[in-house]
């Protein structure tokens, strides 16, 4: 004779074993709201980012195909505003999205330190896991490797978007330095700057075991982290990035491409030129990946040291608990 399972408990069943289970359903229903903040993060800098591209974009084009570059100045001087953030002029709010992500790497760097781990040495919930079944390590690995999954897509997703919002619309900001440190700046070294964040965070929390000393700490080194990797070589130097030159041209209502005559908004100017709308581009740099590379390489370096050492920080203490 058998006997068949009712089904609420087969379904049950069905959802455990769909389930995340053991150390991983556990720190993520432990730290499921920081979770929550980080896929909010990733959320709304993407939809951002996608205005940018689409409606955000439409009257500063509209000023570049009337006026051409004098038309992307015109643009960038329109608001009287006090803070760029909230200016509501394109060549301001294309950068905002960085500035954001920037953010978010100092937010990761805070939560490495006081949540994730220093606030369980402090509570003596570290101590009361190592007594069970995963080894002091093995929790660490966990703890790390968890956030670092979740940054490393939500990193990569976010730069492939400013990339592509850099293809379509690099043309409408203003030369100079901010899109020279944009250019060589956004890209695999992003991802990588936050998830040395993560392991510094860890490190502090590992070390300093107190929460609030442990988020000074980690604030502190990831600011300098930033400030060295913002003005010094081998990271991208505000100052140490090569020219990146633009080209900008007029098309004749003929179809013709001549050189921009430079008219700014003089109509009769314009006229005079049989100018009908213009185009405006960044030429590629072959410096991009070289540079790129080359701060991946070091960030993940560091990151890699960092996360070693929080190891041996945490082998010490686990042997004098």
């Amino acid at each position: 004779m058998t006997t068949t399972a009712p089904a609420p408990v087969a379904a049950a069943r069905r959802r455990t074993a769909l389930r995340p289970s053991g150390l991983v359903w556990t720190l993520l229903r432990l730290h499921r709201t920081a979770l929550l903040v980080w896929l909010g993060f990733v959320a709304f800098t993407a939809a951002l980012l996608l205005w940018l591209q689409g409606p955000g974009a439409s009257a500063a084009q509209d000023k570049l195909e009337a006026l051409g570059y004098a038309g992307v100045q015109l643009s960038a001087s329109s608001s009287d505003l006090l803070f760029a953030f909230t200016s509501g002029v394109y060549n301001d709010l294309f950068y905002d999205p960085g500035t954001l992500i920037t953010l978010a790497s100092f937010g990761v760097a805070l939560f490495a330190a006081g949540p994730l781990t220093a606030r369980e040495l402090e509570s003596g919930t570290a101590q009361l896991v190592w007594g069970q079944s995963p080894s002091p390590a093995r929790w660490l690995a966990a703890k790390l490797a968890m956030p670092a999954l979740f940054i490393t897509a939500g990193m990569s997703l976010l730069v492939v978007l400013y990339r592509l919002l850099w293809d379509t619309h690099g043309n409408l900001l203003i030369a100079g330095i901010q899109p020279r440190a944009f250019y060589f700046s956004v890209g695999p070294a992003t991802v990588a700057a936050a998830l040395l964040g993560l392991a510094l965070g860890a490190i502090a929390g590992l070390a300093v075991r107190r929460t609030l000393p442990a988020l000074t700490l980690a604030g502190f080194g990831y600011f300098l982290v930033n400030a060295f990797r913002t003005n010094s070589w081998p990271f991208q130097g505000r100052y140490q990035q090569p020219e990146l030159h633009s080209r900008s041209w007029a098309i004749t209502s003929k179809g013709a491409q001549i050189p921009d005559p430079g008219c700014y908004d003089n109509r009769q100017c314009l006229a005079k030129h049989d100018i009908v709308r213009f185009g405006r581009e960044y030429l590629p740099s072959p410096d991009y990946w070289p540079r790129q590379l080359l701060e991946t390489g070091v960030l993940l370096g560091l990151t890699a040291l960092a996360v070693t050492a929080a190891f041996l920080v945490l082998r010490r203490r686990s042997n004098h608990v």
